[in-house]
């Protein structure tokens, strides 16, 4: 096989459910599968997050006695450069949505350093430092190599702070990158760049409602329209995988697949 074959992505899979609870209880359902997959095979569980609406969607993981949260390693897919405890930080949202909720012990949580916000460069770089710290040691990629990457898309197809006509798109060797001028406030972000998100095992954006309808097309069937969401191409044998409600996706041609574990 040549080096090309070796890393053209697999096709996306995508389900699509009747409402956002539905969406929500299997997301968890999926969750717990990547955990136990990943714990099975090295006794831990590497995930990153997004923020916006995604914390909310994960309440199915409240309840769920399977989740093993003392092998859960979290970490932002983006930040917003902001005190832990500001509305606008995604560290928050997730507090407050689920960690706040469940048992997972405070050291396997990583926020970013709350005392770096006025420095973004040393911001960026102590938070790449975390991610080092976790993966260099024990995996020899020159990536992180995430077991599971959760992303949300905005309606001009943006993910994590990586947004449409960005500098920032093109960045291929930094894993964590910063921004001061995201067309989204805060203006001020660190960010997952493509090639971290793009290595991950297994990456999987969460999109749901009405005001999705016209992007999701642009995404999943136009890809060459080069939107940031259209970006994330996890390498083989990386899979990508869209959990979206039938109101966002009313208007995709792309294959749905039958949910199924």
């Amino acid at each position: 096989m040549s080096a090309a074959a070796h890393h053209s992505p697999n096709p996306p899979i995508l389900n699509s459910f009747a409402s956002k609870d539905e969406l929500a209880i299997h997301l968890a359902e999926f969750v717990v599968k990547a955990q136990k997959e990943s714990i099975d095979k090295k006794g831990r569980f590497t995930i990153a997050i997004s923020g916006g609406s995604l914390p909310n969607m994960l309440k199915g993981l409240i309840p769920n006695p399977a989740v093993k949260w003392d092998k859960w390693q979290v970490f932002y897919v983006d930040e917003r450069a902001v005190p832990l405890d500001h509305p606008d930080s995604n560290h928050h949202a997730c507090t407050t949505a689920l960690f706040s909720k469940v048992p997972i012990p405070k050291e396997n949580i990583h926020p970013l350093d709350p005392t770096l916000l006025d420095d973004l460069e040393e911001l960026s770089d102590s938070y790449e430092k975390e991610l080092i710290k976790e993966f260099a040691q024990r995996d020899s990629a020159r990536f992180p190599v995430f077991d599971l990457i959760l992303l949300g898309m905005g309606p001009d197809g943006h993910t994590a702070s990586l947004f449409p006509g960005h500098e920032l798109l093109a960045e291929d060797d930094r894993w964590v990158a910063y921004l001061q001028d995201s067309p989204k406030p805060p203006p001020k972000r660190i960010t997952f760049t493509f090639p971290v998100i793009n290595h991950a095992a297994r990456v999987a954006f969460v999109a749901a409602g009405a005001e999705k309808i016209d992007v999701l097309p642009d995404v999943l069937d136009k890809p060459e329209l080069g939107l940031p969401a259209a970006r994330v191409r996890p390498t083989f044998p990386g899979q990508l995988y869209w959990f979206v409600d039938d109101a966002a996706s009313a208007k995709v041609n792309l294959a749905r697949t039958p949910f199924r574990l």
